[in-house]
C-alpha cells in the first residue's frame, strides 16, 4: 500500500493545501493532501492504492462545514467538474455528486420533474444525500432511488435507501466511502408552475434569511418537541432559532463570529473569524440554550479537523 505522493493520478494531488477558500465560512487550516480526481476511475484507483491507515475526507462545496484551524490530517478529496453532470429520463434525475442542489432543481423543473424543494438548499447533491437535506416538508429520502459510491478500498457500489438508512439530517454512509452520483425521482409538473414556485421560495428565503452574509446555512438541527412539562413530545414542533432567541443569544458574538441578528440559527463570519471563534460561539449557544430550557441542541454544521497549535 502506498502513501499519497507515491500514487500516480490523472487529477490534481497537492500537499499542504489551505482549505479556508473551499468553505462558505472561509475558515480552516491546511489538508495534509488535497486530491481532485479526474473522474470516478481515477478516484477508485487512488483509493485502492492508498495505505488504509491514511484517513480520507470527502469534501463537497463546503456549504455546511467548519474546518478547524489546524487543518485536516490525511487526504481531503474534493469532487469537481468531472462529477457535476445531470441526466434526466422520464421522472428520474441522475446528478453527479458535485452538481449544485439549486442547479438540479432548475434542470429538473425545465424537464417537468418536481424537485423544487432542492432549490433553496445550499450545497451540492453529495452533501444533500449524505445529510438527508430537506425543506418545505420534503427530504432527499422522499425522492431517493439509488446512489453510486466508491468504497475506501476502491470498489464501485450501488447504495439503496435501506443501506443508507436515512434519518433526520443524517445517513449511515460508511466512513471513507465517497458518493459519486445519485438518482432522484420526483412527480411531474408544469415547468412554468415549478419555476414560479421556486421563484416564490427564493423570495421568501431572502426575506427571512441572511443570504448575503457569510454563513453555512442552519447551524443546529431543529430539536425534538417538548411539552410544557419539559418531556419529549413529537406533537410540539420547535425551531432551533426560537430556542436560541429565547436564551438571549440572537446577535451574540465571539471574535469575528456572530449568531446572525436576522436569523438566530445562522452562525456568521462577520470578517476575520477563526474556526475556533465560530465553533466556540456555537458551543456557548448550546450551553445557554440548555441552561435556559433544558434542550440540548445538536450541530447541523459538520466540524472536522484539528484545532490550531497553541
Amino acid at each position: 500500500m502506498a502513501q499519497p505522493d507515491q500514487i500516480e493520478v490523472r487529477g490534481t494531488l497537492v500537499p499542504q493545501k489551505e482549505l479556508a477558500g473551499f468553505t462558505w465560512l472561509r475558515v480552516g487550516g491546511p489538508a495534509d493532501w488535497f486530491f481532485m480526481p479526474a473522474d470516478a476511475d481515477d478516484l477508485a484507483q487512488f483509493l485502492a492504492a492508498l495505505d488504509p491507515d491514511v484517513p480520507v475526507f470527502p469534501m463537497g462545496v463546503g456549504s455546511n462545514l467548519i474546518v478547524r484551524d489546524g487543518g485536516i490530517r490525511g487526504v481531503v478529496i474534493r469532487l469537481g467538474r468531472g462529477f457535476n453532470g445531470i441526466e434526466i429520463e422520464d421522472q428520474k434525475v441522475t446528478a453527479g455528486v458535485a452538481a449544485l442542489d439549486a442547479h438540479v432543481a432548475r434542470k429538473a423543473a425545465d424537464a417537468g420533474v418536481d424537485l423544487t424543494f432542492l432549490r433553496t438548499i445550499p450545497g451540492a447533491i453529495g452533501g444533500a444525500v449524505r445529510m438527508n437535506a430537506g425543506c418545505y416538508g420534503l427530504y432527499v429520502a422522499d425522492v431517493f432511488v439509488e446512489a453510486e459510491a466508491i468504497t475506501r478500498e476502491g470498489e464501485r457500489v450501488t447504495l439503496t435507501a435501506d443501506e443508507l438508512n436515512f434519518q433526520y439530517r443524517q445517513t449511515d454512509l460508511p466512513d471513507g466511502w465517497i458518493i459519486i452520483n445519485a438518482t432522484l425521482e420526483g412527480p411531474t409538473g408544469d415547468p412554468a408552475d415549478l419555476t414560479a414556485r421556486m421563484d416564490a421560495q427564493l423570495a421568501k428565503r431572502d426575506e427571512t434569511q441572511p443570504t448575503k452574509d457569510r454563513t453555512a446555512g442552519s447551524t443546529f438541527r431543529n430539536p425534538a418537541g417538548f411539552s410544557s412539562t419539559g418531556k419529549a413530545d413529537d406533537s410540539h414542533e420547535l425551531k432551533a432559532w426560537k430556542v436560541i432567541e429565547d436564551a438571549g443569544m440572537r446577535g451574540a458574538t465571539r471574535g469575528g463570529a456572530q449568531m446572525n441578528p436576522m436569523h438566530a440559527n445562522f452562525l456568521t463570519n462577520t470578517g476575520g473569524a477563526s474556526a475556533e471563534d465560530l465553533e466556540g460561539l456555537g458551543e456557548e449557544v448550546r450551553k445557554k440554550v440548555y441552561e435556559h430550557s433544558g434542550i440540548e441542541l445538536q450541530w447541523e454544521i459538520m466540524r472536522v479537523g484539528e484545532p490550531a497549535d497553541k
